[in-house]
Order: structure tokens, then sequence, then C-alpha cells
């Protein structure tokens, strides 16, 4: 018997040790000890079969997108004392693809249920993200099935298999949009997180290099960690630095500014475009000069364990902008923002320093702003 707890308790201590390194990504999400256990111990239990997906969707019915010009859906909400515009009538397009709401570890997929928190996560990303440009765009947002969670903690070579399946969905529902939505309209390419990891792939293989690319107004592919090396292929592609540039990509990795001197050599290759300067060097920015952070309207169902039952979460309007709130600056491939400690944007930006919850939040108008400017350029550049 000794034995056999002997043997207990060195796995369990193994165990500790691989969990060590994401106990502060886990903090940073507001999760206690019990959702950590689930978080780690809670994942599929069964190896990745593309057979046991469901079906892809229909990208030519309306209920396989997340957000469209011609139905009433989050990404339509607006700041208190802002506008928008008419999307039915907009010159240019946005393709927005969501970040990870598929947090359960039944399936790696979302099984894509109609009534779910996974599908009220999709939606609040669409009211407190993608909304973010309907001050200048159309919004097409597809929903697909998403890679679990569970996808980012297995071995590399899982995270590869799930994530090049999940792709094809993305691939498909931007071809429906090239070919069957977007009436050769310019488009911006936005994206966050996974959203983002599927994005940098849709560049790379999908525009950079074709038509397609003189169509593209910029790529806003936030969150995720993208490497500068990322870019090596593509021939066209370029990271902006300046506010209105056009064909070019901004990324970034928001931290707190209380992390700025600490060492985090695996981001040091990271692309980083400052959403307050829109510049890609490490100057810090003024204050004056931040257009305005947004809280969340909703909430993000942060459950790991049990169902993925609906909560009944519903989204309001967004409140009026926090104007000249937020500081930023790039530095070893991050960006460090203010200090959260003790507002409301700490749910998202725990102990941990990772504001990679607030990617969107804190530059909400700043992103907003920038994406009026860039459109205001193209189709003035492109003007008889």
């Amino acid at each position: 018997m000794k034995r056999i707890l002997l043997i207990f308790a060195c796995v369990l201590l193994a165990l500790v040790a691989w969990a060590f390194p994401y106990v502060d990504e886990l903090r940073d999400q507001g999760l206690t000890v019990e959702t950590a256990y689930g978080y780690f111990f809670g994942g599929p239990d069964h190896p990745f079969n593309p057979n046991d997906a469901v079906p892809q969707l229909d990208y030519s019915k309306e209920s396989s997108w997340a957000s469209l010009p011609v139905i009433e859906d989050e990404a339509d909400l607006i700041p208190a004392g802002e506008e928008g515009i008419d999307q039915l009538n907009s010159n240019v397009d946005v393709f927005f693809v969501h970040p990870t709401g598929y947090l359960k570890g039944h399936y790696w997929t979302d099984p894509l249920e109609t009534e779910s928190a996974t599908k009220e996560n999709t939606q609040w990303m669409m009211a407190n993200q993608a909304s973010a440009f309907n001050g200048c765009c159309s919004i097409y947002a597809p929903h697909y099935r998403q890679a679990s969670i569970y996808s980012y903690f297995g071995t590399d070579e899982l995270r590869e298999e799930v994530h090049a399946f999940v792709y094809q969905d993305v691939k498909k529902s931007f071809e429906y949009f090239i070919d069957n939505l977007s009436n050769g309209r310019p488009f911006i390419l936005a994206s966050h997180s996974q959203g983002t990891h599927h994005s940098i792939r849709l560049l790379a293989e999908e525009i950079d290099g074709t038509d397609l690319y003189s169509r593209m107004v910029g790529a806003y592919i936030i969150g995720g960690a993208i490497s500068k090396d990322s870019m090596n292929e593509m021939s066209d592609m370029f990271i902006c630095d300046s506010p209105a540039q056009l064909g070019c990509l901004v990324h970034w990795d928001t931290y707190n500014v209380t992390y700025l001197n600490k060492e985090m050599p695996i981001y040091k290759n990271n692309i980083c475009v400052n959403p307050i300067t829109w510049k890609n060097d490490g100057a810090l920015s003024d204050l004056a000069d931040a257009k305005g952070a947004v809280y969340a309207s909703g909430e993000f169902a942060l459950d790991f364990i049990g169902d993925d039952g609906p909560k009944g979460e519903t989204f309001g309007p967004l409140e009026v902008p926090l104007k000249q709130y937020v500081q930023a600056q790039c530095k070893n491939g991050l960006l460090f923002a203010s200090d959260q400690t003790g507002t409301r944007f700490q749910a998202f930006g725990g102990s941990s320093g990772n504001y990679h919850g607030l990617d969107f939040a804190l530059f909400y108008m700043d992103i907003r702003e920038n994406a009026k400017l860039k459109v205001n350029t193209y189709l003035d550049n492109i003007s008889p």
C-alpha cells in the first residue's frame, strides 16, 4: 500500500511540475483551484479523430454566421455616444475570425450546439470585439468548429492536427464570403487569439501574393503571439508602422506594465504594433492620444467543468468609452499597458500580468478610429 501511495505521489508531483508554467495563465483568467483541476484533468479522454467532429457548416445559411449585415446581432452594438454605419450599404467589409469560446473537454472541436455557453461566448466576442469595426464596415463573422481550449495543452503534434482540421472551416467560410457576399468590395481581416492563429495562415495562403491583396485594406490579427518569422514566406504583407498605412498587418499581445522589465524570451521575436501610436517602435504612447477603453458587455463563461448548457447571458449597449485611459509601449515582442489592478478590467487581467483578455477592451476606440482612418484612406486612393 505504501508503495502504491508513493507512486501516486510521484505521479502527482510530476503533473504539478508539468502544470506549473500555466498556473499564472489560469489565475489570469480568474480560475479557482477547483476549476484549475478541471482545466488540466478534464480534457478529452480520446485521441483526435476528424470523423468524430460534427459536419462542416453550410455557409450559404445565415445560421452558420455569428454576424452578418442582414441580421441583428451582437456585433451591431455601439459604445454610448458613438455612431455606426448602415451595414447594408457599406463600401468595405470586415471578415472577423473569433477566438476560443469552447472551453469544455468533451470533444477536441466545438460540437456547434445551437443553445450553449459556447455560443454565448461567441456572442460576447461579437459584442466586445467584432463590434469595434461597425463604425467603418459591414461585419461578417463565421461560426466554425473551433478547437477546444484543451488543444493548446496537448503535444505540438496534437495541436497542429486539430488546428489544421479547424482551419478548413475558416478557409471555407472565407471563400464563401469572397465568392458570394463581398461583391468585390475591399475588406479588412480581423481576429483574436485562436482566430489569429487561423488568420495568419489565411493571409499567407489565400491573400498574400494574390489579386485579393489589392482589396485588403489591412489586417488586425490581434493576440495569440505571432512571430515575425510568420512573415518570411509572404511577398506582399508587411508590418504596419504608421496609422494610415494600407495593406499591412497589426498585432500585439498585451501585458501589465509592471512586467515591463521581466525577462520573457519566448515572446522576443513576436510582432508588436502599438495600438495607440500604430508604430512598431518601442516608444511609450502619450496618455492624451488614447482614444478610449470600453468595458465589456455581458459575462464570458469561464466554465471548464460540466455540461455546455446556456447561461442565459444577454448583451446590452456598450458603455461610454474611457478616453485618455491607458498608455502602452512595445518591448521585446509584447505590448505593456497601464496596470489595471483594482479596476473593472481586472477580471480579464489578473495576477500573472497577462492581459490577453484585454487586447481589444483597452484599445477598443483606438481600433475603431484607426479602422475608419484606413478605410477612408483606401477609398480616397481608389476614387477617380
